[in-house]
Formats: structure tokens, sequence, C-alpha cells
């Protein structure tokens, strides 16, 4: 909250509601202390003590915008815009959730509730996660070694990779696309989607944009094959580019065959703008009672200091609670036996994409120099 007021330690607030358990992100002043953060809001404003001794940085609702709370099953998150940066509010459980909808609604913010996340991230594991040569028609059932779980897990982004003042981002909307850093994803028997669903009409919505029928598709139809495993890296941030955050997964699969034949769908003229829409109709439906038709987005082939292959997309998306138009930018990384996807959401396009490229960089040089590229 910059420009905010700061009270010292021991000062009166008078509150219509007060919260504890919080964190924050980012921080209000550099290195500033981010958790564990107590919030309170009264008919002036809304205010947050944080770090020892206690600070009190307190910001008037007029300076607050675009404010969205949202419940998840465990938890909740409030986001607010201060002087053109977005703040996010993560709370581990939902004790004071109506208490804080209610100062929330009266200052003009957003409630929503997550009701159709689970069915929505279980047709994203399938999409995004399975996706890249991730179809529901063959599934595979083959074990991989330790090694090459670990290999595969090392080929992920970390807050090393990225420049200082980055973060591990809470309530992202990249959520949607990526599964926890935690989990590891191994092939699974499944039906295919009822033909309403959002997985169905994503999967038509790309298929028709690409040129390519569902029988033959590779990303999200019928000749899709199912990788061994596949894990994400966690979802990061900064305040950098007028706000930023990227996550990516990586994707191993049983023979090197696999990869390619997926690499020559993904060859196709209009795979990048085609890819990324389908991404951002994912995003948006978790929103709306049905799935948009998102048009195709741009192609983006990044320029990068390694070769090798990389295919990417880049389209504009308006979130709900955000002002302003964020991009989404998809790109895919394919080597040997690995497919890598790595999703940004960021503001300032394209001042971005020389970053954008150099994370692409990273992720190419170790799917190209693993022991398991070669295999």
């Amino acid at each position: 909250m910059r420009g905010a007021g700061r009270a010292d330690r021991g000062e009166r607030v008078s509150t219509s509601f007060r919260s504890a358990g919080w964190s924050v992100r980012p921080s209000f002043v550099p290195h500033g202390a981010t958790s564990p953060v107590t919030l309170l809001g009264d008919d002036h404003g809304l205010t947050q003590l944080s770090g020892t001794p206690e600070v009190a940085w307190q910001t008037p609702w007029s300076e607050l915008s675009s404010m969205q709370l949202l419940r998840f099953s465990r938890g909740m998150a409030l986001f607010a815009t201060v002087d053109g940066v977005r703040y996010c509010w993560r709370k581990g459980d939902r004790r004071d959730y109506d208490e804080t909808a209610a100062v929330v609604l009266e200052h003009g913010g957003r409630l929503i509730r997550q009701r159709r996340r689970a069915g929505l991230v279980a047709v994203v594991v399938v999409v995004l996660l399975a996706s890249l040569a991730g179809g529901l028609g063959a599934f595979f059932s083959r074990n991989a070694g330790a090694q090459e779980l670990a290999d595969a897990k090392a080929v992920n982004l970390t807050l090393r990779d990225l420049p200082s003042g980055w973060y591990t981002a809470n309530g992202s909307f990249l959520e949607y696309l990526f599964p926890p850093a935690k989990d590891v994803i191994t092939p699974t028997t499944t039906t295919l989607p009822a033909k309403d669903s959002a997985f169905a009409q994503v999967s038509a919505q790309f298929e028709s944009c690409l040129g390519v029928s569902a029988k033959r598709d590779r990303v999200y139809g019928a000749a899709g094959q199912q990788p061994d495993y596949q894990v994400s890296s966690p979802i990061f941030g900064s305040s950098s580019d007028g706000g930023i955050e990227a996550a990516n997964i990586t994707q191993y699969y049983a023979t090197t065959t696999m990869v390619k034949n997926d690499t020559a769908e993904m060859s196709m003229k209009k795979f990048g703008g085609c890819f990324v829409a389908s991404n951002a109709a994912l995003i948006l439906s978790g929103y709306k009672s049905d799935v948009p038709t998102v048009s195709a987005g741009t192609n983006w082939r990044p320029l990068t200091f390694v070769h090798g292959w990389a295919r990417g997309g880049v389209t504009t998306l308006s979130e709900p609670g955000v002002k302003g138009t964020l991009h989404l930018v998809m790109v895919v990384a394919t080597a040997g036996h690995y497919e890598v996807t790595l999703g940004v959401l960021v503001e300032a396009w394209p001042e971005a994409q020389s970053l954008i490229a150099n994370l692409v960089s990273t992720l190419k040089s170790r799917i190209t120099t693993s022991n398991a590229a070669a295999a």
C-alpha cells in the first residue's frame, strides 16, 4: 500500500472487522514483512498490521481499486490494486470470511466463490498437463524411474532462475492452468468428457482454429498420448513489467518418437495463436456460465540463445476484478523425451519479451542437455 501512513506499535485503530493469519504479496516496502499479517477495516480504509515491532499501514478505500475476494475450499484470497500495484492477501482458512466479504461489498468490491474450481482444474489437468500430446484417446501405464522423475523436476524454473524481487505467488489465475508444484501427475485411465463439457468445447475451438480433426489431433484430441509423468514449478510473481506471473510444467514421455509426433502438429503455422486462445478460454470459463469463444492469438516465436524447437503465442485477457488488460503468453519447447510448457501473465507486452525469452532459453537448455533428452 504505497503512500500509506504509518502508525507506531500500540496505536489503536477503530475497526469494523479484524482478521489475523494472512500473508501478502508483494511486500509494501522492499524486504518488508509479508507474514503474519492482520487486516483491519473501518469506515476510513483498510489497515494492515505486520512486522516486529508491529507497524500499521492504512490505505483509504478511495485508493483501493478492483477489490476481489475469492473463496477457496480451504481458504480465501483478497486482491486489490494500489498505485498501480496488484496486491494479494492470502489466508489458509475461511474464518472471518463473512465479515471480510461484508466490508469488501460495502466498498465496491466483488465476491467470487470457486464453486467450479474442482471440476475446472480436473479438466485443465487433462487439457494442459496431459496436453501437448495429452489427448484422452490413449493412456500408457509405464512406471517411470526415480532418476527420470528427478530429471524432470530439475528442468522446472526456480527463484534462482529469476531476477531479484521475484517471489512465490499465491492466488494467481495461472492456478487454473498449472497444478501445485508438489503434485506429480502420472497416467490414469479415464473416459471421454461429455460433449458439452469445458474440455470438449475448448478442444473443438482449438481444432477448428488449427484446422485438424479431433481424430487426428494430438494436443486435445483422440490421437494424443499420455506422458509417463508431469510436474510443474511453483507460480512466481514480480511487480516488474506492470506486474508479471510465470510458471511451467515439464512432461516426460516414454519414447522420443511420441515427442517428435507431437512436435510435428505443434509446428503447424497457426499453433501458437490457437493454443494460447484455448488456454485463455479455460481461464475465463472459471467465471462464466459457459466456455467463451476466444479468437486466435498472435504467434510468437521467442528468440533464444539455445538451439532447439519452441513455439508460442500471446493474447489479451480481461480478468474479473482486474482493471486494464493483461497478456497471456504460452510457449512450448520440446527435445528428446521432454515437452515443457511455460505460461506467463503480464501487463506490459511487448516489453516483457526479452525476459520471457530468457526463461524459455533456460528451459530449453535443460531439456537439450539432460541425459534423458538423448536417450
